[in-house]
This record gives C-alpha cells, structure tokens and sequence, in this order.
C-alpha cells in the first residue's frame, strides 16, 4: 500500500511539474509522461538530471555580458534597412528571422574561401596563425591533443612568443581530457590566456544547479580582427582517435573575410567574458570594409536565447526554397516544425535532398533518424546515406544561391541545449562550391529507396520508431 502511494506520489507531482512547464512542445510532454509512468523512480532521476534546461545560476550573468556586450557593438551588429537592400526578396523573411534571433544582421563586402579538405583547412589556419600580428582567439567543442590539436597549440604558443594576444577556450565537457593535459599548462605557460566554456570541475553542483549536457558546441577562430574559419570541424584530426571505428570524421570549413569576422570576434567575446574578467575594448572589432563582397551574417544562439527559435530559423531558411534544398547533418532528429517544413518543400516541388553518414557513432540518433526515412521520402525528398567515413559536415544550400554551415545539427540538442555559432550567406559563387561539395558527398552515398524502408523487418521498424518517440526527452 505505501509502495503503491509512494509510487503515486511520484507520478503525480511529475506530470503536474510538466504540465506546469512553459515552451514545452505537446510531443514532449508526452514523452515524459511515458517514462514517469513507467519508470516512476528512475523517470524521476532522468527527469532531474534532463528534463529541463536550467542553465544555472550563471543564466543571469551570461545573459547579461551578451546584453552589454551586443549593445554596445551597432556597427557590428548592422541595421535593417542595409541588410534589405543586400538580400534578394526571397530569402529577405529567412535572413530577417536569423536577425531576430541576437541581433546580426546580414552585411556587404564579405569574402569566403571553400577549403578543399580537413587538412588544408588546418595547415592554412596554422599559416594563419603563424603571420597574426594583433591576436588569435579560438573557441572548440572538441580539442584534442593529437596532430591538429597540437598543431594549433603549437602555433599559438609561437603567437604568443612574439608578443600576439592569444585567447584559447574549450568546453568543459567535449575539451575535458585536453583541458588536464601538460600541453594545455604549456599553452598557459607561454602566455596564453585560456578559459574552459562550462566547467564540470564541480559536477554535484552541476548536476544540482545546471545540466551537465548542456554545452558550448560552437567552433571559433578569429585572427587579427580579420579573418575566421567557420564549419564543423573541431579541433581534431579527421581520424578522431576517441572514436576511431567510425573515422574519418568528414567536415567542412570556410575561410571568411569581412565584415561578419567582426560579428563572430563579438560572439566570441560573450562567451570569454562570462568565464574571463575582461572589457570589450580589449577585442579587436574591425567593421571596414575594402572588399567588394557578398552578405553575410553570423547566427549564434543558444538556451539564453529565444526559446525554439533555431528550429524555426531552420523552418524559415527551408520555407524560401524554390527550386533546390540540399541538406548534410550527422544527426538529425527534427522536431515536427523542421521535419513538415522538410516535406512541405517536396511537396510544392522543391528538389530536396538529405544527406546523412550510413554508420553513426550515436545509435539513439542512428535510430531515430531512420523513423523519418519514410515520410521523407513519400513527399518525394531524396535520401542518401554517406559510406566513406561519419559525415559530420553541417550544411544547408538554396537555390545555388543561399548557404547555412557551421555548427549546429539538425537535432534537439542544437535546437535546445547547446550553444552554436553559425554563418548563413547569400552568395552564388560560394553556395555552388558547397552544392558541389554536397555532390562529393552523394558520389560517396548510397540512395535510399523507399521500397528499401518498406522492407526493412518489423523488429527494425519498432526500435526505430520506438527511440523516434523519446525523441523529445532525448
């Protein structure tokens, strides 16, 4: 009998707590109303430690810094009427929402560099590196202490010999092994000035006050002021030795030039100065412009911005697609909003095409994403699955004319729980080096029928379907 209303009890007060619960989409409620009822005890536990995203006792502080920090930067942030006059009509409403989100707007006289390959990308950067003459500041997820890693350490500590101001910040969680190493206290050492993006050093209290999976996911590099790679690699060999089965970790990178260089030194700036004591003016915020160039704006968000407003960004980039949507992400479970705005793009005759890696190294996410496969493909989207290693290029292109890369993933922890850095452009020559690029990719995928998702046994279909429906509590 006590077991019973203990039981009760629990469900009880965790339903309530979830309905009471702001923002929270009907799929998730319901979601959590499957695990708190079946697992009362352990539905508690899971619903404590994820169940809502309390960004703790540092929300206040880091919102505030960004607040400062944005409004004291209108140069950098653009005005509205410019961002129009740059943007072709179509894509006006995607780029306006993007804007919304932390006050970027699109801006002229940015040039972009495609690099032919994960390690061009971080030879030229190390180049880079080595000829900055005012500073370097890098932000990574994932910082390894292998070549790349190395590398770019290497580099920095060479920077920072020759009197450059050399910035470097990883995430607690992704970095946690690197930020330990003898190499980080070497970096520290030489003068450079480091910082660790949401510490786990105190995991009670994270777990007590935050989430521990709430991380800072954005990748960042910003030389002199003036020049910024931007994509999905981390800083790590594409061999990724953590998990080596399902390497080579494919990724994209741009090298930019322009005005939006100063917008990601800004978003940059926010994150360092919520871990680092340190005042604007010690950034280098260059808005000139000599280059005849394209638009281009950054896009950085995260559980201190407006809540569901990537996915909706998302929805809104999609929604402009007249003639060609031509996606690549490694993880990819859409809320409703993102997956109709997917096929409602089929449907009116938009030549969509979704690439995703064949091998996973997430098995939730591996199933979860194939759930879609079906309805995707009966709006008449093409599927492809990339063979030649884990596809973790993040890449969304338009009409040959509009390109979305960087970090964020087609999922609910880059539309919720993580914080990501962005570039959306408006550029023909660039957007068709990545279609082509994008084309690379499905020469190394294999197409998926939807005869083949029809055949697929029914145990299959049940798991997949089944880890698809605890999606929103993933």
């Amino acid at each position: 009998m006590y077991i019973y209303l203990f039981h009760m009890t629990i469900v009880v007060s965790l339903m309530t707590r979830v309905l009471l619960r702001e923002n929270l989409s009907p799929a998730a409620r319901l979601a959590w109303f499957m695990v708190i009822s079946i697992f009362p005890a352990g539905g508690a536990v899971l619903y404590f430690l994820f169940g809502e995203a309390n960004i703790g006792s540092g929300a206040f502080k880091r919102q505030k810094i960004i607040e400062t920090v944005f409004s004291n930067s209108p140069d950098i942030l653009g005005d509205a009427q410019a961002m129009q006059a740059s943007i072709d009509p179509i894509y006006q409403p995607a780029f306006t929402f993007a804007a919304s989100i932390n006050g970027f707007q699109a801006k002229m006289g940015n040039t972009a560099e495609l690099m032919p390959d994960e390690t061009t990308a971080r030879s030229r950067l190390i180049e880079d590196i080595d000829n900055a003459k005012v500073s370097v500041n890098v932000l990574y997820y994932i910082w390894l202490e292998d070549n790349t890693g190395t590398d770019l350490a290497e580099a920095m500590i060479r920077a920072a010999g020759r009197g450059v101001r050399c910035r470097a910040m990883a995430d607690g969680l992704g970095s946690r092994r690197f930020i330990s190493s003898s190499l980080w206290k070497k970096m520290q050492h030489a003068g450079i000035d480091t910082a660790v993006s949401l510490p786990i050093s105190r995991p009670f209290h994270t777990v007590l006050f935050s989430r521990i999976d709430l991380r800072n996911h954005r990748k960042i590099t910003v030389i002199d002021g003036k020049i910024s790679y931007i994509g999905s690699q981390n800083c790590a060999d594409p061999e990724f030795t953590v998990k080596r089965k399902y390497a080579p970790w494919v990724d994209i990178m741009l090298r930019v030039e322009g005005p939006v260089v100063a917008q990601n030194q800004l978003l940059f700036a926010s994150d360092w100065m919520v871990s680092r004591e340190e005042q604007l003016q010690s950034f280098v915020l260059s808005t000139d412009s000599e280059q005849v160039g394209f638009s281009a704006s950054i896009i950085g968000d995260g559980p201190t911005e407006r809540v569901g407003s990537k996915a909706q960004l998302f929805a809104s980039l999609i929604g402009t697609a007249t003639k060609t949507l031509t996606i690549s992400t490694p993880y990819f479970v859409p809320n409703s909003i993102v997956l109709n705005a997917i096929e409602a793009a089929a449907y009116r005759g938009v030549r969509v095409t979704m690439i995703f890696p064949e091998r996973n190294d997430s098995w939730i996410v591996s199933a979860a994403s194939r759930s879609f496969y079906r309805s995707i493909l009966a709006s008449g989207a093409s599927i492809y699955e990339y063979r030649g290693g884990l596809l973790h290029s993040k890449t969304l292109t338009i009409d040959s004319e509009v390109t979305f890369l960087g970090s964020s993933n087609m999922d609910l922890r880059s539309f919720d729980l993580n914080y990501e850095n962005d570039l959306l452009l408006q550029d023909a020559n660039t957007s068709k080096a990545v279609e082509e690029r994008q084309q690379q990719y499905l020469q190394q995928s294999n197409k998926i029928e939807i005869a083949q998702v029809d055949g697929w046994p029914i145990y299959r279909r049940l798991w997949n379907n089944a880890i698809a429906t605890m999606g929103p509590v993933l």
